[in-house]
């Protein structure tokens, strides 16, 4: 009978992910806090206590399943501190006589994991079947198409899918209600303030030990308050419902010096570590919609953000690495502005969305697109250089997400749900 050691990624709670099931008794599940993962960018102080106090929440939740859970914490005397390594001396640690991982969400860690196929304990990877599509799939629906065009992406996956479907027609008659969700903000118009979790033991812990560590890094933790347990993140979920999608869709190209979160839902950072999946909060919205209680042009806009987008990069990225991040079709090389990482400017717009995002770890996607992104392509910044911000700013960024919209094929950036 073999023995697994189950290594399972930052980006990867989720109780039903392909590698806990059918495990033999004795295997291994291994969560790992190491140094190399929180520096490779400048990650947000924010967006380390999120992944990391939600990777003990899960570790505990998987305890109480029953499972036998390791977990190397950031100060651990043993830790080694680097992934592949510390994956490694667990697995020799506890006798096993494999790893297994799930598709990790970068091509770094991907090339890292595949290199060690033939090493003396091998690396098993399987496929990561939380998302519509696989990579697999993806190129599938590449191949032979001259052009790569998200609006039939989108349709294929609604009618395979079935939402917002109406006898084969797309509910409504129309696929895309983007026309409909271009109004400005009122003068006067309040915004439902978002829910507020309280920080247990675990995240205060974690929290101090961000600062020791990560300290340095662009923004602050005063304002922390991004679900770390799956039950924080379906509170969040049931606020947006209820609350936010109604008028989502109307106002979701607006913008606001003094608001920071408008109508968006702030799910993408749940959703890309794990603690919500895409179907259930495709299918949660859809409800709303078939119940009367948000219409259509909102839900279609949200569904498209998450069934359309968030797939499409994600196979673009998937098929297209490793060139796709150094891609540079208008040849722009310049450094990233200083004002970037300080807010001292005289472009309010621009000094409000640092602002918002060195306070929240998050910005909307019209001040991540039409503001931070196209000040940069003006400036004739670097596309990875941009990239590479993105990456460490913002709370539910991720590299298969960032990657699309700074190699300068602009038209909407979806990790802002």
């Amino acid at each position: 009978m073999p023995r697994p050691l189950v290594l399972i990624l930052g980006d990867q709670l989720s109780t039903d992910l392909a590698s806990l099931g059918d495990l033999p008794d004795d295997a291994v599940v291994a969560l790992c806090e190491v140094a190399g993962e929180g520096r490779y960018v400048p990650h947000h102080p924010q967006k380390i206590v999120l992944i990391l106090s939600a990777m003990r929440h899960f570790a505990e939740a998987l305890r109480r399943r029953g499972l036998r859970v390791h977990y190397s914490a950031l100060d651990d005397p043993d830790n080694l501190q680097s992934l592949i390594p510390e994956a490694e001396r667990l697995a020799a640690l506890y006798g096993c006589d494999e790893i297994r991982a799930v598709r990790p969400g970068e091509w770094r860690l991907w090339q890292a994991m595949t290199a060690r196929a033939g090493a003396p304990l091998p690396w098993r990877l399987i496929e990561d079947d939380r998302f519509y599509t696989t990579p697999e799939a993806f190129a599938a629906w590449a191949d032979g198409r001259k052009a790569l065009r998200l609006e039939y992406f989108y349709r294929e996956l609604r009618r395979r899918t079935g939402l917002l479907m109406e006898d084969g027609a797309p509910a409504g008659g129309k696929w895309n209600y983007d026309a409909d969700n271009r109004e400005p903000l009122p003068d006067a118009l309040e915004i439902p303030a978002a829910p507020r979790h309280g920080l247990d033991a675990t995240t205060e812990a974690v929290m101090a030990l961000v600062e020791e560590h990560f300290g340095d890094h662009f923004g602050g933790l005063a304002g922390f308050q991004w679900p770390v347990t799956r039950r924080q993140a379906l509170v969040d979920l049931r606020h947006f419902l209820a609350h936010l999608l109604p008028d989502f869709g109307r106002y979701q190209d607006a913008i606001s010096d003094s608001e920071p979160f408008l109508f968006h839902s702030r799910l993408s950072a749940a959703l890309n570590i794990g603690l919500l999946s895409p179907r259930e909060v495709c299918e949660a919205a859809e409800r709303e919609y078939l119940e009367g209680r948000a219409p259509l042009n909102s839900v279609e806009g949200f569904i498209r953000q998450i069934l359309g987008w968030r797939e499409y990069v994600r196979g673009l990225y998937w098929t297209r690495m490793p060139d796709y991040k150094r891609g540079n079709a208008l040849g722009a090389n310049g450094e990233l502005p200083a004002c970037y990482w300080s807010g001292d400017t005289e472009l309010r717009c621009l000094r409000r969305a640092i602002e918002m995002t060195r306070d929240n770890a998050y910005a909307h996607h019209i001040q991540r697109l039409m503001v931070t992104g196209n000040i940069a392509l003006l400036c004739d910044v670097s596309p990875e250089a941009l990239c590479d911000w993105y990456l460490a700013v913002y709370a539910d960024a991720c590299e298969w997400v960032e990657s699309y919209p700074t190699c300068w094929a602009w038209c909407c950036t979806p990790t802002a749900a």
